[in-house]
């Protein structure tokens, strides 16, 4: 188990791509009030990106910072910047009702100098805890992937580096969906935390407990986002099922449900051993679920404090569950 909480972050702190009303639209109240269950349920750490809603979620944590005088741990993210729209139609990235602005990869130095500035501007602050390349990877860029990692590492970086030396973040680092590519980066850089979404869950850590293990020897912090594999580890009733922003596949499908049947043997509920076996591992600071309203904020709350007998990791174990290699809480 690793040691409880970090001096800059909370175990568990709150992703806020949900309130640039991914895959929903939400009111303005609603993700105010989310924040405030934030803040009060002790989720101190806020992460955000220009990319959420297209500058709406930045702009909604600004709006409530301004207000509120609250002072949570903040991450956002370079590598888009964000063009006003103009009247020109705007891209579907699943954001309902988004901000009118396009986002555009831009990982030159310029870029993101101008991206951190966008960000300072709508979320109304000078410097950030923390500072991610966001979305770098074969998955996202396919045939451009080598360019854009060559420019990352020539460009993007180093203007992060000298943002950190400027003093407007504490911490450098990659927020992507991609083992690879962090591997890739890691070999000519070192960087303070890597924000790996939807690649170390309980659903799906076999081929990633070695590189959390990696992280941990080398002194790099790891954030873990997509906890719940967007949304299918926290389903329940009609709720659609998704997984890496898609529709689940069947294999995810059965494998959550023979998950859910353990954990009912147990008396505990599924997203609660998923936040609580994300965090076990000694390389991971802080755990970010998503949560669109003050009331799914206060569940994540319930979750990451539910008492969890430790046999329930042993029947996972014993059902290959979970893989023996694996960091389970203590």
């Amino acid at each position: 188990m690793s040691e409880a909480g970090h001096p800059l972050l909370p175990e568990f702190g709150l992703g806020a791509a949900g309130l640039g009303n991914l895959y929903a639209e939400l009111s303005g109240d609603e993700a105010e009030g989310a924040l405030v269950a934030a803040w009060e349920s002790g989720l101190t750490y806020v992460d955000t990106a220009p990319y959420y809603g297209h500058g709406l979620s930045e702009q909604r944590i600004g709006a409530w910072l301004a207000k509120s005088g609250a002072q949570p741990a903040l991450s956002t993210k370079v590598g888009r910047r964000l063009e006003p729209a103009n009247g020109r139609p705007l891209p579907d990235h699943g954001f309902a009702s988004p901000a009118p602005n396009i986002p555009v990869f831009d990982y030159s130095a310029d870029g993101v100098r101008a991206g951190f500035a966008g960000s300072q501007q709508r979320l109304g602050v000078l410097s950030v805890d923390i500072l991610l390349l966001h979305d770098i990877g074969a998955l996202t860029h396919g045939e451009a992937h080598e360019a854009v990692l060559a420019q990352a590492l020539e460009e993007a970086l180093p203007e992060m580096a000298a943002l950190k030396a400027e003093g407007c973040t504490k911490w450098i680092g990659l927020g992507v969906n991609e083992i690879e590519v962090c591997r890739a980066v890691l070999e000519h850089v070192d960087l303070d935390v890597l924000l790996l979404a939807g690649r170390y869950t309980l659903l799906e850590h076999q081929a990633s407990a070695a590189f959390l293990d990696e992280c941990h020897q080398r002194g790099v912090k790891v954030i873990i986002g997509g906890a719940f594999n967007s949304g299918l580890l926290a389903a329940s009733g009609n709720m659609p099922l998704r997984y890496d922003y898609a529709d689940a596949p069947d294999w995810a499908v059965q494998r959550a449900g023979m998950l859910r049947k353990v954990c009912a043997a147990f008396e505990v509920e599924l997203p609660a051993a998923a936040l609580q076996f994300c965090r076990a591992h000694p390389a991971v600071v802080s755990v970010i679920p998503g949560a669109r309203t003050p009331e799914e904020v206060r569940q994540v709350a319930r979750w990451t404090q539910a008492k969890i007998d430790p046999e329930l990791w042993t029947a996972m174990r014993d059902q290959g569950l979970v893989v023996p290699e694996a960091v389970v809480p203590s």
